[in-house]
């Protein structure tokens, strides 16, 4: 598995450049950004050399389109895809995520209805790149009422989704808080095959009623109640090598550098891999 950071959680980075530069000296291997923004910022050649010199991989790119509002917010965001998808190529990413929101304002079989279509022509255009659309399930409780309809919000639904969209390249964004929100255990990773995920985030849990957990209120890996090792060991056995990116979604900006929250992020990654034997 390659060990892997996102912007979440890091404060107040400068650039991607500085996320990248982090991410190498503090031995992360990859990470997700906006590819497209890299090279409109360094040209084609510079980004890719900026990565290779780094020796750091692209995680993942997100989607650049909103599948969940209007027809027009759709077609806007749509026209942007294909240049997306051909930034990543070229810098040699493979993976595209998106989040599922598990409760919606329009009638829910409207709304599926709607997405399905919209995301099956998404993972059509991202597969003539080569890359793979990764749908991620959000379990925290508070959500599934934000909004007036209940939505999708496990595996099990995810998954049928993924059939019902129908394109080879679509997959699971596979998140630890998720899991844990979820009342999942090892077992459930353990029913999965390596190629349903297409991308893993990394993160932790505060000490309250999983009932209580709020999305946006993590913590870094082993510093919560998520028996992150276990999770990760359940990955390896089923043969999933791909990246695992820290994501900590927060209430309040961190007040640290970015460099001191790369550095407690390394600290906490050789926690959890290590007691993973990872």
């Amino acid at each position: 598995m390659l060990q892997g950071l996102t912007s979440a959680g890091l404060g107040k980075l400068e650039s991607d450049i500085q996320l990248i530069e982090l991410a190498s000296r503090y031995g992360f291997q990859c990470v997700d950004l906006d590819a497209k923004a890299l090279i409109d910022r360094l040209g084609e050649g510079a980004a890719v050399d900026l990565l290779a010199s780094h020796q750091i991989k692209l995680g993942a790119i997100g989607l650049p389109v909103e599948w969940r509002g209007t027809d027009e917010q759709f077609l806007e965001g749509l026209v942007n895809l294909p240049a997306a998808a051909a930034a990543a190529k070229v810098l040699g990413g493979t993976r595209c995520c998106t989040y599922i929101l598990p409760s919606t304002d329009m009638p829910s079989a409207s709304f599926m209805a709607i997405a399905t279509k919209r995301l099956r022509t998404c993972a059509v255009i991202l597969g003539a790149y080569g890359i793979s659309l990764a749908l991620e399930f959000v379990g925290p409780h508070h959500l599934r009422t934000a909004w007036k309809n209940p939505f999708i919000w496990t595996v099990e639904e995810t998954l049928q989704w993924i059939d019902a969209i129908g394109e080879p390249n679509v997959g699971l964004l596979y998140d630890a808080y998720h899991w844990y929100t979820n009342n999942l255990n090892v077992s459930d990773i353990h029913n999965l095959r390596a190629d349903q995920i297409v991308h893993v985030h990394i993160n932790d849990a505060k000490d309250v009623p999983v009932e209580e957990v709020l999305d946006n209120d993590r913590v870094y890996p082993g510093e919560g109640v998520i028996d992150l090792p276990s999770f990760l060991k359940a990955l390896r056995d089923i043969g999933y090598t791909g990246p695992v990116t820290q994501e900590i979604l927060t209430q309040t900006a961190p007040v640290d550098s970015p460099e001191q929250l790369v550095a407690k992020s390394r600290t906490a990654f050789d926690q959890v891999f290590g007691q993973a034997g990872l």
